[in-house]
């Protein structure tokens, strides 16, 4: 078990260290070149993965990979920002993170669809492999316009963290702890409190409110309502976290009403987070000048990522010395703070230092 918690860790430690680093080197060089290279390296590890022989070389490809999946997934984001038209970012941001969470449902569904249906490891990861070569021509595909050579500031900590994005960074990691409880624990709740029903729709019912979230948040954003429907989300995703909490007693009024319930906070979740996420975004991106967006971007995934990680660590470790309802309460306890954080804080810096 240790051995797999290495294993499973080292990716996403190795994403995370190279995040600040690839917002540095995507405001310095060409995007596209290096978007396409870390693409094709994140690519070609699942061929790695197949010839694998030993663990040693296998936690190696995963640090690898986890390099190059830091790397995409900034460098995506922040090509996705410079090809959008102002006036619709928040639009094309939405639609580019509804991708990401379909992307997100779909890929464990069929990975677990296939192993349990009989497939060796060597098939699952040639269709992941298959993926990705679709997803690296598509890529190629992009056209992005010309970004002349910049003159290179001399090194300093701006160049890898957005100083002014540092308050908005707290508040959506305060927003995230209770989000990676919910994604890694919540099967483990419902069983716990004795909910019979399959905990695979409600991932099901929060995509599905992510994309409802997608009619309405991206336009509100490019109308200048960045931190109003931050508000709005914040609002609805308190309320949802203490409803998720107050399941773990409504179940001995009503089983059935509970599960209920649960998938309408389930839905409310996926609209309350599908409203904020291209808000948030947008907001770092606002904050930073042409030639720092990637290290907007950089700072704005970091904070979601650390955030997601300590609410594994956290979530588990208060599971196991309470329950997962005073996990959740006190991951609600967490957007309370972070509400009022915004409010009293975030807010008013967004609107003294933004450039747009």
């Amino acid at each position: 078990k240790t051995t797999i918690g290495v294993v499973l860790s080292c990716y996403t430690i190795a994403a995370l260290c190279i995040r600040p680093f690839s917002g540095y080197l995507l405001d310095t060089f060409a995007r596209k070149p290096l978007y396409l290279l870390a693409y094709f390296t994140f690519t070609a590890i699942f061929g790695g993965y197949l010839i694998a022989g030993t663990l040693t070389l296998f936690i190696l490809f995963r640090i690898i990979h986890g390099v190059s999946f830091g790397m995409v997934t900034v460098s995506g984001n922040t090509i996705v920002i410079d090809i959008m038209p102002s006036s619709r970012r928040g639009e094309g941001l939405g639609y580019y993170g509804l991708a990401n969470n379909i992307a997100m449902s779909i890929g464990p569904m069929t990975g677990l669809f296939l192993h349990d249906a009989g497939a060796d490891y060597t098939l699952i990861f040639c269709c992941s492999l298959g993926s990705c070569l679709i997803g690296f021509l598509c890529a190629s595909l992009v056209k992005t316009t010309y970004k002349p050579p910049v003159k290179r500031e001399p090194i300093s900590l701006d160049r890898f963290i957005l100083l002014k994005g540092i308050p908005a960074g707290f508040s959506l990691l305060l927003l995230s702890i209770p989000y990676g409880m919910t994604t890694n624990y919540v099967a483990m709740y419902a069983k716990q409190i004795g909910i019979q029903a399959s905990t695979g729709f409600f991932f099901t019912f929060m995509a599905l409110g992510m994309a409802v979230s997608r009619l309405f948040s991206g336009r509100l954003v490019d109308r200048g309502m960045v931190t109003q429907v931050i508000e709005a989300g914040l609002y609805l995703v308190c309320f949802c976290f203490f409803g998720l909490s107050s399941c773990g007693w409504l179940t001995t009024w009503s089983l059935q009403w509970t599960t209920y319930f649960l998938f309408t906070i389930a839905l409310l979740l996926g609209i309350g987070f599908g409203t904020m996420f291209p808000a948030y975004n947008t907001l770092f991106v606002n904050l930073a000048p042409n030639n720092q967006r990637g290290t907007a971007t950089s700072t704005y995934l970091t904070s979601w990522d650390v955030g997601i990680g300590a609410g594994m660590l956290l979530g588990g470790y208060i599971a196991e010395i309470a329950t997962f309802k005073m996990a959740y309460l006190f991951g609600a306890a967490l957007t309370v703070i972070s509400l009022f954080y915004f409010r009293s804080k975030v807010a008013p810096h967004f609107h003294r230092h933004k450039l747009r």
